[in-house]
């Protein structure tokens, strides 16, 4: 499984990050461009603890959803916590920047060190946090075509 404690993994990441353009159209979904980044660095910074967000309540277990969410294929426009949706712009070229700084906080950070809570599954693993965030970031730039 990809991890972006992998340099490769994050190597390609980082380059597909890079090619997204302020008007990138997007497959699938309400967000844009911007938003996204804004998204998906609001998750990193959840990891890093550099940001809370509530436990989420959820129907399932917390380890059969954290099963699925990180063994099965994703699909488009799955639930997203409150406090990760955009509700406005966001200046693309800073969010982006932002985006490429937490991936490479999050790379840095030993895996063997704690992690801060995700919201749905509870306490993670350094490997499972950079194996969730790697699954993330791909599912969203695939989003946008790249």
């Amino acid at each position: 499984m990809p991890m972006l404690h992998d340099s490769q993994c994050r190597s390609d990441i980082v380059k597909r990050v890079r090619s997204l353009r302020a008007d990138s159209p997007r497959q699938w979904g309400k967000m844009s461009v911007d938003q996204m980044l804004w998204h998906v660095s609001c998750a990193l910074e959840n990891a890093l603890g550099q940001r809370d967000i509530p436990r989420a309540k959820i129907p399932i277990p917390r380890p059969v959803l954290k099963f699925v969410v990180m063994h099965l294929p994703w699909g488009k426009g799955g639930p997203t916590a409150p406090e990760l949706v955009a509700t406005s712009s966001h200046d693309f070229e800073a969010e982006r920047e932002r985006c490429l700084g937490l991936i490479d906080a999050v790379a840095a950070k030993s895996m063997e060190a704690p992690w801060a809570e995700h919201p749905a599954f509870g306490r993670m693993s350094g490997k499972d946090a950079s194996r969730l965030h790697a699954k993330h970031l791909n599912h969203h730039l695939t989003q946008f075509g790249v």
